[in-house]
């Protein structure tokens, strides 16, 4: 049965005021969101990723502005919210967010617990003495040992893996709908960020909420997603399940992507990178964006944007080379028979891979 969409954005564009030029950082997008599933946006520093879902919260800086398109959520259109009153029944209550720093998400002058119970008194409208009692058990659920007595400690006496456990407590006091989750387990090492990926996972299958996965790393997105969206240059140019993009990736950008991951290099390969840097968004962009950098690109790619063509159902991809006009060409070594490769690196990606050839999330 086919889930329920609850929140679309349809051509949406994002520009920023910087020094009387304009930086358009988000260029026509459009993505669906179902209920309950995890939703991963991939890309590069730069590629629009963050700025995209603050749209879905109202927390643009004040130079940025939706210049185009509608983004609707459980019936409301978003785009019409202009202060931050009007945003105060969406923000945090149904859709919230947990950041990279969870330090730059808690006020380091007041306890832990006092944190949770002041999100718990404001959104679900409950006594002090209750909202202690929800707060220290939201502790326990997200793995803080001792939690009567750690309520009372200050963000500074917890680890950065204890304190991001803390961040998505308070993001869950909400009892939000969606949460999205940017680069949550950047700053952390490999051990504790398969915690808490495990235990946003196990959280999401408790809560019955929404999960936008924001990340850079593709490794990531193979453990725990359903659909990914590839960004590139302000634009979503492939989307897919995470089977779609893993096993059968349409664009060169997506490629590369793929062919940087470390753990599909060969003991004694040089690492892939890729080449050259992503253009500048304070100028016009003409056809395909990646094509500067892409050894695939044809004549049409440096004239004319390509439209989203359809792969199947469920995938689409932005790239001349899915016209019917365009010649075959042969994916890059480094990601042909990645299923074998998968296969053996398990355990760094944390994915299981039956013998159809499916990422089992």
């Amino acid at each position: 049965m086919e889930k329920k969409t609850i929140l679309k954005a349809e051509h949406v564009s994002v520009s920023f005021k910087v020094r009387d030029r304009e930086l358009k950082a988000i260029r026509d997008v459009s993505l669906e969101l179902k209920d309950q599933e995890t939703f991963a946006i991939v890309g590069e520093s730069g590629s629009g990723k963050s700025v995209l879902t603050r749209t879905f919260t109202g927390m643009l800086e004040d130079n940025g502005e939706i210049t185009n398109g509608s983004i609707v959520y459980n019936g409301k259109e978003l785009t019409e919210l202009k202060k931050d009153k009007e945003w105060e029944g969406i923000r945090g209550k149904e859709i919230a967010t947990i950041f990279q720093d969870p330090m730059t998400s808690l006020n380091p002058i007041k306890t832990i617990g006092s944190q949770i119970s002041e999100v718990i008194i404001k959104h679900q409208n409950k006594s002090k003495k209750e909202a202690r009692r929800m707060a220290i058990d939201l502790m326990k659920r997200t793995g803080i040992p001792n939690a009567e007595t750690r309520y009372e400690e200050y963000p500074f006496q917890y680890s950065g893996g204890m304190r991001q456990r803390i961040v998505i407590a308070i993001a869950l006091a909400c009892r939000p709908k969606i949460l999205i989750c940017d680069e949550p387990t950047t700053a952390l090492d490999v051990t504790i960020q398969a915690q808490i990926l495990e235990l946003i996972r196990e959280l999401q299958a408790e809560y019955k909420f929404t999960t936008i996965f924001i990340t850079h790393d593709l490794g990531v997105v193979a453990s725990i997603a359903d659909r990914v969206a590839v960004m590139y240059a302000g634009q979503i140019i492939e989307t897919g399940t995470v089977e779609d993009i893993f096993y059968d990736p349409r664009h060169p950008y997506t490629w590369s992507l793929l062919s940087a991951l470390p753990q599909l290099a060969e003991r004694g390969d040089e690492l892939y990178s890729v080449p050259g840097a992503p253009p500048s968004l304070y100028h016009e962009i003409k056809g395909d964006a990646f094509a500067p950098r892409s050894n695939y690109a044809m004549k049409i790619d440096f004239e004319s944007e390509p439209p989203m063509f359809r792969v199947n159902d469920t995938h689409y991809a932005k790239t001349w080379l899915l016209d019917p006009r365009a010649p075959e060409v042969e994916k890059p070594a480094g990601i042909k028979g990645l299923h074998k490769k998968l296969a053996s690196q398990t355990d760094q990606l944390g994915i299981d891979i039956e013998d159809g050839g499916e990422v089992v999330v």
